[in-house]
């Protein structure tokens, strides 16, 4: 038995039991933290678009028709992605009419139809 090297089917069964275990534990961290970043991203959009909203509105005294608008008009580069729907058109618009009796874009909220990790619907943010 000398020249003979290798594994035996015990020890190859004992290794593949541990990488199962460590696998069944790291995937829920690995979904959990994808989650957590995709709404930490959907906080981080819908921050910058009321901000670039108000700046918008304060600047021309008039608030903004549409999200391209404030595009083309340089406040933003790009309309960013909704995280959770996956697309830039998505988003849900909010219209109302200002203080100077134009109707506008007012706000911005997230078009999708899940829930939060802590409860509540993303498209209430």
């Amino acid at each position: 038995m000398t020249g003979r090297r290798g594994f035996t089917l015990v020890e190859m069964m004992v290794v593949m039991a541990i990488i199962v275990t460590i696998l069944a534990i790291a995937i829920p961290f690995y979904s959990s933290a994808l989650v957590a970043a995709k709404e930490s991203v959907l906080r981080s959009n819908l921050f910058t678009l009321r901000s670039v909203i108000d700046q918008y509105t304060y600047d021309k005294e008039a608030p903004p028709q549409s999200l391209d608008e404030l595009v083309a008009e340089g406040y933003l580069r790009d309309v960013p992605i909704d995280p959770f729907t996956e697309a830039r058109d998505s988003w849900e618009l909010i219209v109302e009419t200002g203080p100077t009796g134009e109707s506008g874009l007012f706000d911005v909220k997230s078009g999708s139809d899940k829930t939060s990790r802590s409860g509540t619907p993303y498209n209430e943010w």
